[in-house]
Formats: structure tokens, sequence, C-alpha cells
């Protein structure tokens, strides 16, 4: 674990050129193991409920944020961006504890606890795709890994629905393959369908490419109490792009438009670093530019740029700190459209 985690956080370096190689699983898809499909009856196939202790329940050090999911009046789904990248097979299993373990200290700790200031945070482990699955060009192995993860999520998703929800608002959020997921997710229970569609506070569709025509009613959101709406960034070093990710949907996550303005970095409520030990004020500015989101680096330590071997656009990416550049900002924005929902469904 440690050498592919070192391969994709490292910042300022030169990796090894055998880095992206050994993530690549030995096996197509079709021959290699596929994990035990996960019920999420059980308690232990979610990283987080809001009814139990669990990493989605802290706040950053030595600030006044606090976790509020036992009174909150929303809930939040979130889903996790990929931790897993080893080559053993395709997709991760859910009785991987070393491997959970990272998953709740990493992500569920430094992203899904962006939302529990004013939603209850309920994010389903799956059998995610290993980050191979992302860059695999040549075979269809990648694309099925990834079918096979957003199956558990949708499975995860309508048993929340049918467990948990009772017509509560409904936040959706993601990072990376968790946005890969959350974005066939609004297509499959939302886009379409106008009773569920009223329930939807906002998407977060943060750190993968969203097409501006991505739904057929769904559009981003054009202002910070906008519901029934989403928003999107890719984060890039200033002056630079990702071709990948260019040309998507881009909402400024200090301003909440998408003009191209520059949001100085005074409108920058707090990051949170990935050792989530504290909070810097200011970490960064943000611009709107050919649909990704410009930041000047910041000087503050713990925002890591993402960096892979043979793409070497990545190492103007600020990919893994999507959230960290901006933590405190999210946090402000989910609690004013839950707000801003909640006054137009009493009719104010």
């Amino acid at each position: 674990m440690r050498f592919y985690v070192f391969c994709l956080l490292i910042s300022g370096a030169v990796l090894l050129s055998s880095c992206l190689s050994v993530l690549k699983p030995a096996k197509d898809f079709a021959r290699a193991p596929t994990p035990e499909a996960p019920d999420y009856r059980m308690e232990g196939n979610w990283a987080a409920l809001p009814d139990r202790r669990d990493s989605a329940d802290v706040v950053p050090r030595g600030t006044l944020l606090r976790d509020r999911q036992r009174d909150a009046p929303a809930d939040v789904f979130f889903i996790h961006p990929t931790t897993y990248y080893w080559r053993k097979q395709w997709n991760a299993s859910l009785t991987d504890e070393r491997l959970n373990r990272f998953t709740d200290e990493s992500v569920i700790r430094g992203q899904a606890t962006a939302f529990n200031g004013t939603a209850r945070v309920y994010a389903p482990r799956y059998r995610q795709a290993t980050l191979f699955s992302f860059f695999d060009t040549k075979d269809e192995s990648g694309q099925e890994a990834i079918d096979l993860a957003y199956s558990d999520v949708k499975t995860a998703f309508q048993f929340y629905l049918d467990n948990y929800n009772s017509g509560r608002p409904i936040i959706i959020a993601g990072h990376s393959q968790g946005t890969v997921h959350a974005t066939r997710l609004l297509h499959d229970f939302f886009d379409e369908n106008p009773r569920l569609r009223r329930q939807l506070v906002a998407a977060y569709l943060i750190g993968f490419k969203v097409k501006p025509d991505e739904y057929q009613v769904l559009r981003p959101c054009e202002d910070s109490t906008q519901t029934g709406c989403f928003v999107a960034w890719n984060t890039v070093a200033w002056g630079n792009t990702y071709a990948p990710f260019a040309n998507g949907v881009a909402v400024n996550p200090l301003t909440w438009s998408r003009d191209t303005a520059t949001a100085p970095a005074r409108l920058n409520l707090g990051g949170v670093p990935h050792s989530f030990d504290q909070q810097n004020k200011r970490v960064v500015d943000a611009k709107v530019q050919d649909g990704l989101i410009w930041v000047h680096p910041p000087v503050a330590k713990g925002y890591p740029r993402f960096l892979l071997p043979g793409h070497p656009e990545l190492r103007h990416s600020f990919h893994i700190a999507d959230y960290g550049l901006f933590y405190t900002n999210i946090r402000q924005n989910a609690g004013a459209r839950v707000r801003a929902y909640r006054m137009l469904l009493n009719g104010q």
C-alpha cells in the first residue's frame, strides 16, 4: 500500500517510470477473481452511517466546526474516490480491512466530513475499480471494472432510499471515481424522475469531467443557493490545463458562479491539508478557465499535486486536493443550499 500511495501523493519529485505499469492487474477482467457482492443490510459494508461513530463524524482540529449529524435536516450520499491501487484484481474486496482503514482515514475523514455540519452522512463501501481502470485504453477490462463498481453504488443507493431516507432532502456528493458513479446515479434516479428530483438539494460532482449537456433536466448551479442542480470542478495550477477534464462544467467554489472572474484568496474560508490537522485560511484563489479551476499553488503544505508517470499534464493537477483546498467553503455552501431548499419547501 505505501508504495502505491507514494506514487500518487508525492509532490515535486520525479517518479519512477515503473509506477503506473505495476498498477495494471496481471489478468484481464474476465479471468480475474471478482470479490463477493456487498450486502448493504450489514453495517460493515458502509464506511459511514449517521447513527454510529465513524470517520465521517470528525472535524479538523483547532477549529470551531462541529459534527451536527444528530439534528441535521438533510442527508448526504457520499461516494468516495479511488483508494485501491493494487494489481491483484480489478475490483477491491470489501473484506480488506487494511484498505477500509485507509479509505476511512483519508477520504471519508478528509472529504465526506465537509457535509457533517448540515447532513447525515451515508457512505457505502463498494467494489471500487482499481486506479489503472481509468488509464486502461487497450481493452475493455477497465470499463468492466468501473461498471461493476457502479452496480454496487446503485444497489447501495436503492437500499438507502428504501431503508434510511424517509423522504428527507438529499445531497449527492463524490470525488474522482466517486463522481463517475455519482454522475451515473443522477441519470438513473434523478434526471427524469420528478418525484425524486424534488428531494435533491444539490449534487457535488467534484474531480472528474461532467459535460455541460450531461443531463436532460438537471443543470449546473449558477449561484450559491440554487437547488436541484449540480456543481463540478477540477483544480489545476494557474495557467495550465489537463486535457481529459478541460471544457467540462466548472463552478467556482469561492463564489459558486460559472463566470471567469478571479475570486481572490480572501474569499477562501479555509482549506484543510491532507493530514486534516489544521485549517489554512485564504489558502488559494480560484478562477474558472476552459472548464477548469485555476489556482495559484498554495504556500501552505499538505495540498499535493497528482503525479503519475506517463501523464505529464497531471503534474499541474491538484486533483487530490479538490476538496481540501476549498473545504470550509464546501461546508458552508452545503448548509446554505439546505437552508434555501427548506425555505422553498415551506413556501417562504
